[in-house]
């Protein structure tokens, strides 16, 4: 038995609970059309360093959904002229105290809707000094470690020095959590590369599927000196993070007031059965991460810490802006706005406990954008361990 670091749970019982309960009904509910599109401004100019150009290969592409085709919106069928009056203010509400993540503005004329099931994410041949340049970034700068320190494998560090490991297991439980977060996002985002490889391409038709030299590559415990099965734990920590705050709104979207509205309503009452059974499969999961042992010292130390935290979760979400690959750019965008949202619900349980039954309110909310960011994140983490699963009987074959 595989035990994870700082929650009482163990991999086994995450890959179990995944495969049965959770994964066939993420899938299904992804592909509805409320969570299928999606919002976001691909232009944004990098705010942190000079544009170094965007990846000329074709797989980095991302085709915009034709704005003919987006009839949706987040209000409800049938409401009063008060009712949409508060809706209309409820989705102008902006408290920035509860943003992990920098917002698209989606009433930019650079934000276009799109159809996620046609711009899947997978290998697009992008790769070095601007590919490592981002992840350097959000590793150096925002994970709360000094530049004395040095990342396993960076081929910049001296042959002496402080452990980075005994580094980390020296600060305090949240900026584990931080550094465990990005790293199991980084560790999903390369499994997911692994597992949708563009492995040749004839007469124009390309063959996608599992790469395993790639994956024992970025994985593999002697390759990596250790350190792929690290970063792997920390794809299950992620896991149970944003699982956790999946079983902690399921009371936002219980209430009639919550409509996933699309225009076709016997899909949105499908889609909304589906969503609320995902969230009482996740309130039986045995094994979640305790968040209230988060941020709960002294209230003055957790409050600054907790804007600490916040603030450096959104300088990440302002790096994916420099990512040169627009595919790479619009899931990096996704799922960094799906892990904030998260956060954002995990740290707002007395304000989600005391929304009103009937009526728009404005101690939380969420906008469309980061509903679907938020399943669509999930729904990556769901995919990744069902496609590290695959990879385990796939080396096992090989050998």
């Amino acid at each position: 038995m595989c035990v994870l670091d700082d929650c009482l749970c163990d991999i086994e019982s995450i890959d179990d609970f995944n495969t049965f309960k959770i994964f066939p009904k993420i899938q299904k509910l992804q592909e509805r059309d409320y969570f299928r599109y999606y919002k976001v401004n691909l232009k944004r100019p990098c705010p942190f360093w000079a544009d170094d150009g965007h990846c000329s290969i074709k797989d980095c592409h991302v085709e915009p959904c034709p704005e003919v085709c987006i009839r949706y919106c987040t209000v409800g069928k049938g409401c009063l002229a008060e009712q949409l009056e508060a809706f209309i203010d409820w989705a102008r509400y902006d408290d920035s105290q509860d943003h992990f993540c920098e917002l698209d503005d989606e009433r930019s004329p650079d934000a276009q809707y799109v159809d996620l099931l046609l711009n899947p994410e997978r290998y697009t041949g992008y790769k070095g000094p601007s590919a490592w340049r981002v992840w350097n970034s959000i590793y150096e700068e925002n994970c709360f470690k000094p530049r004395s320190v040095y990342r396993p494998l960076n081929p910049l560090a001296p042959s002496r020095g402080e452990s980075f490991y005994t580094w980390l297991e020296g600060l305090c439980l949240e900026k584990r959590v931080f550094y465990k977060l990005i790293s199991g996002l980084h560790a999903s985002i390369n499994l997911h590369l692994c597992a949708n490889y563009l492995l040749e391409e004839t007469w124009g038709k390309p063959r996608w599927g599992p790469n395993v030299k790639e994956f024992t590559r970025r994985f593999d415990p002697i390759e990596t000196k250790g350190e792929g099965p690290r970063r792997l734990k920390n794809l299950y920590f992620l896991y149970l993070i944003e699982l956790r705050a999946l079983s902690k709104v399921a009371p936002y979207f219980e209430r009639s007031v919550v409509d996933l509205y699309t225009g076709n309503g016997h899909e949105d009452a499908e889609s909304k059965a589906l969503l609320l059974e995902i969230f009482r499969d996740t309130k039986s999961f045995h094994m979640h991460f305790d968040e209230k042992s988060m941020f709960a010292g002294d209230k003055k130390g957790a409050k600054s810490l907790k804007e600490e935290f916040r603030l450096h979760f959104k300088n990440i979400s302002r790096i994916m802006d420099c990512v040169g690959c627009d595919k790479c750019r619009l899931w990096g965008k996704l799922q960094t706005q799906g892990l904030g949202t998260a956060l954002k619900i995990l740290f707002s349980e007395k304000e989600i406990q005391n929304l009103p039954e009937n009526s728009p309110s404005k101690g939380f909310q969420l906008t469309r954008q980061e509903i679907v960011a938020l399943v669509n994140a999930f729904g990556r983490l769901s995919t990744s361990i069902k496609e590290l699963q695959n990879f385990k009987v796939l080396l096992q074959q090989t050998r």
